[in-house]
């Protein structure tokens, strides 16, 4: 490699349909930041050359012959958590997509996504990202607003709605600094919402907090 070059992603597309296969291969071989390192139909396949080659980034089918995508993507990232599986995939089912990430994936993209999506979604999870198209994460974004809010309302009916966000940020053991950053706070407010938490619970101290916001089932 010359010096100063930058070095490509290397890639494996793991799909039973030869011409979907084919099509996602040449778009990864055709972009100069990423290098196609192979082309699989099977899990069992994806499962044995991610092994031997280690990419930094499987795109998935979930649907294929032999073990599923979800299994192939759970077995590669036991053996390998340093590679990123992008599920690739036509199916949109919430319980595939929570079994996903369960089994370690970075990502879920729908086969309808464009072009500069597909590589805009690979080169997030090459560096560490999690990415999901726009449709699923519209509906991960519902299920955490029905689920968490509505309790955490309901067993703290005196904390504002920042209050308890970071209640439960707090909760999840994240520290002030990280919650500011989630929240697009500074760490100054942050404490100053902890103190209003702690009054209003009736606690000591952060400890305290947690225990009570755990055990409301907020983490």
């Amino acid at each position: 490699m010359q010096t100063g070059a930058r070095e490509r992603l290397p890639i494996l597309v793991a799909d039973d349909h030869a011409l979907f296969r084919e099509g996602v291969a040449a778009l990864v071989g055709a972009d100069t930041d990423l290098e196609l390192v192979g082309a699989v139909g099977t899990g069992e396949a994806a499962v044995e050359v991610a092994a031997s080659l280690q990419p930094d980034v499987v795109l998935m089918d979930i649907r294929m012959p032999g073990i599923s995508g979800v299994d192939a993507a759970r077995l590669i990232t036991t053996a390998s958590p340093h590679v990123g599986v992008l599920m690739l995939t036509m199916f949109e089912d919430d319980h595939l997509v929570f079994a996903s990430m369960r089994a370690g994936a970075r990502g879920y993209l729908l086969k309808d996504a464009g072009r500069e999506e597909v590589l805009r979604a690979i080169r997030a999870v090459g560096t560490g990202e999690a990415i999901f198209s726009s449709s699923i994460a519209r509906r991960f974004i519902d299920y955490f607003t029905d689920l968490r809010p509505a309790t955490s309302r309901q067993v703290f009916p005196d904390l504002t709605d920042r209050e308890r966000e970071v209640l439960l940020l707090v909760a999840e053991g994240m520290r002030n600094p990280a919650v500011a950053q989630r929240l697009g706070i500074s760490s100054k407010t942050v404490r100053n919402h902890l103190s209003n938490i702690l009054s209003k619970l009736q606690v000591g101290d952060r400890t305290e907090a947690i225990i009570k916001a755990r055990d409301a089932g907020l983490a």
